[in-house]
């Protein structure tokens, strides 16, 4: 038996009213004509280094193999690829509430009413065969098929299935800029590791050069030609080049354990070429255009998929203003003794239903969800202009550093050099006493700081060639 609810005109006359209040913000145009400028700092380079792949990108082999390990074993990307697996199983459950829910029953139980009832008067006369009552207790032994299906008028299973659908690509995409980050973060200590490798032979090397002016001072004291403070101020300059060592070995360890951390290991050594460190020439960088970040960076694309979902669910909030058609129907067979289920037609049973249903009087828990979408909307709308600015903004600080970076080396280089070679000068002419002691700690010390600081550069150059990579959206092909 089909049948339709009387309260469809009311029930159509409330989704009237209710998609009358209803007014979505007209956002996606905004952000679908969001735009970035033409280039980078009047930048006109069209070549886009990001499209090389990271295997290619870095040269070293140590550094190849440590990024590859964490990529295998990083816990966070395993993370991200469990909430891919989430997301693939939303569009399963999403693609399941479309199709007919079909399931099967088979029970069976027992009834005694009351004989001064209704349904036990009519039992107590009613014969099976001539000469036979209805049992009592009544048994009651059910086998059917039985079936459900929301028609989707409004498509708002299907639009919930879509927003699925781009969420599930959206974590795609959030597994794309881990994987960035991940590359990024391990080749940066790494260069950062190789760094202290030679900031402490550096300093290790200073501690012999100090060592030497110190035997030479207290050489001249007993000649008279220099004082006992001459010769504490120098072993005070010892033991502070002395603790720096081992402040940089601590330094060594922790980054030797963040390494250790990004693969997922237990602390062990980094394996690195030591001596070719101040050698790396950094990679030539190629920025493109700034419209290239929209299709390589997978943050920009992860949070213009999350957009599109967002939207979606504003159409599914929408639907549930208006009514929603369900079929029903079963087919089985029914009896009170097992023995009768397969006497035919008496034991058949089949139903068919059609309910047609939807808010009259309290939508307010409907709208409040319908008002939580648009602002989920919004949100998502200013985090995909957000992603875009950063974006922008981190490749043009990234430019500016690499440039600056540059020219900062240079010139640290030339300090170094003039340093190094005052170091020698000094000691010549302190030990002719053209010079004090104080003017050869100061050159000893300036030499040293000098050192450390181009190494640091050094780092700093190599570190914005990849984070450049990084913002660019390479590393994660």
């Amino acid at each position: 038996m089909f049948k339709l609810k009387r309260y469809i005109c009311l029930s159509m006359l409330g989704v009237s009213i209710a998609m009358a209040s209803c007014k979505v913000p007209a956002i996606m145009q905004r952000a679908e004509n969001k735009s970035v400028p033409v280039s980078f700092d009047n930048g006109r380079d069209t070549t886009n280094m990001s499209a090389i792949q990271w295997r290619n990108f870095f040269t070293d082999k140590n550094l190849v193999n440590l990024i590859d390990t964490a990529l295998k074993n990083n816990q966070e990307l395993m993370i991200t690829l469990q909430e891919i697996e989430i997301a693939r199983n939303d569009i399963r459950f999403r693609q399941g509430a479309i199709l007919p829910s079909v399931g099967a029953k088979l029970g069976i139980g027992v009834e005694k009413v009351g004989r001064y009832t209704s349904q036990g008067a009519g039992d107590a006369t009613t014969e099976i065969k001539p000469g036979k009552e209805m049992p009592d207790p009544l048994t009651d032994v059910t086998a059917a098929a039985y079936a459900n299906w929301e028609v989707d008028i409004w498509k708002k299973l299907h639009n919930a299935k879509k927003a699925a659908i781009s969420r599930y690509l959206s974590t795609v995409e959030g597994k794309n800029f881990v994987i960035t980050n991940l590359v990024a973060e391990v080749a940066n200590s790494y260069y950062e590791l190789m760094a202290l490798d030679n900031q402490l032979e550096i300093v290790r090397q200073t501690i012999e050069l100090q060592k030497n002016a110190l035997e030479i001072v207290k050489i001249q004291k007993e000649a008279t030609r220099a004082t006992e403070l001459a010769v504490q101020k120098f072993q005070a300059e010892v033991l502070k080049t002395q603790a720096m060592e081992f402040d940089i070995l601590q330094r060594i360890k922790e980054t030797e354990n963040r390494i250790n951390f990004l693969l997922a290991r237990y602390p062990q050594a980094i394996p690195r070429d030591q001596s070719s460190f101040m050698g790396l020439i950094p990679a030539t960088v190629k920025s493109g255009i700034p419209s290239q970040l929209l299709s390589n960076r997978p943050d920009i694309k992860q949070a213009e998929l999350d957009l599109a979902a967002a939207k979606l669910d504003v159409q599914v909030a929408r639907a549930e203003f208006y009514p929603s058609f369900g079929i029903s129907a079963a087919l089985g067979f029914q009896a009170f003794k097992p023995t009768y289920l397969v006497k035919l037609p008496e034991s058949l049973l089949y139903s068919l239903a059609g309910d047609l249903a939807g808010p009259l009087i309290n939508k307010s828990a409907i709208k409040a969800e319908f008002n939580n979408a648009n602002a989920r909307q919004l949100q998502a709308m200013y985090n995909y202009e957000r992603s875009i600015l950063n974006a922008y903004l981190e490749v043009s600080t990234q430019l500016s550093n690499i440039d600056n970076l540059g020219k900062s080396y240079d010139l640290k280089s030339k300090e170094v050099n003039t340093l190094t070679n005052s170091i020698d000068i000094a000691n010549d002419l302190f030990k002719s006493a053209r010079a004090d002691y104080f003017e050869v700690l100061m050159t000893q010390r300036d030499a040293l700081e000098s050192k450390l600081e181009l190494v640091e550069t050094k780092k700093e150059q190599l570190n914005a060639v990849v984070n450049i990579y990084r913002d660019l959206g390479g590393g994660w092909q």
